[in-house]
């Protein structure tokens, strides 16, 4: 039991080590672009898109959550 214990209680060091190492390698080399695009070609940028998207969504969520409470409350159920 102590050896399973000290596996679970060190394996998440080990596992961030090895992430922390592969994020080093990675920044000093960089990653390749084995296709030669330009990826700067098909970005949107954040703020009116997708903001605006989110926000819809939310918006839809919301009322819909907001009619079944409306509606039929009993159909949620117990919490």
């Amino acid at each position: 039991l102590t050896r399973f214990f000290s596996l679970h209680f060190l394996l998440p060091f080990v596992i961030a080590g090895q992430v922390g190492v592969h994020l080093l390698f990675l920044h000093e080399t960089g990653s390749n672009n084995p296709l030669g695009l330009r990826s700067d070609l098909d970005k949107l940028p954040f703020h009116p898109y997708f903001s605006v998207k989110d926000l819809f969504g939310v918006f839809v969520m919301m009322s819909i959550l907001i009619w079944i409470c409306l509606v039929a409350p009993w159909a949620l159920g117990d919490p």
